[in-house]
């Protein structure tokens, strides 16, 4: 009875990943941090529930604990990358003024030459 709960319940949590999957448009770093420690944490879970006898409520256990250190992970991640993305617009930007400043000293130094 328990090994077919447990494999129900994988079931369920992989038909769910796979509708969620879908619901349209790439994932965040947040969500794949977050699918990532679900699945791992109900693996986890799963195999220390075995030990125990219970093997259905120990992956739901570390899926539910997964799921949430996973997503912090993924979220933390997430503002590492935006932080880094801004950091690296700026030095865009800081270039493109260099470029303008240097276009109008030859500019310049033309039409002095004439």
């Amino acid at each position: 009875m328990t090994k077919v709960l447990s494999v129900n319940l994988l079931a369920l949590g992989l038909a769910g990943t796979l509708l969620a999957g879908c619901s349209g448009g790439p994932m965040t770093t947040r969500e794949k941090g977050a699918g990532i420690g679900a699945l791992g944490g109900a693996a986890a879970g799963g195999l220390i529930g075995a030990t125990v006898g219970h093997p259905g409520v120990g992956a739901a256990i570390g899926g539910a604990v997964g799921l949430g250190a996973g997503a912090l992970v993924g979220d933390y991640m997430q503002g590492q990358e935006q932080q880094q993305s801004q950091s690296n617009q700026q030095q865009i930007q800081q270039n493109q003024q260099t470029i303008n400043r240097n276009n109008q000293q030859i500019q310049r130094s033309r039409q002095v030459e004439y």
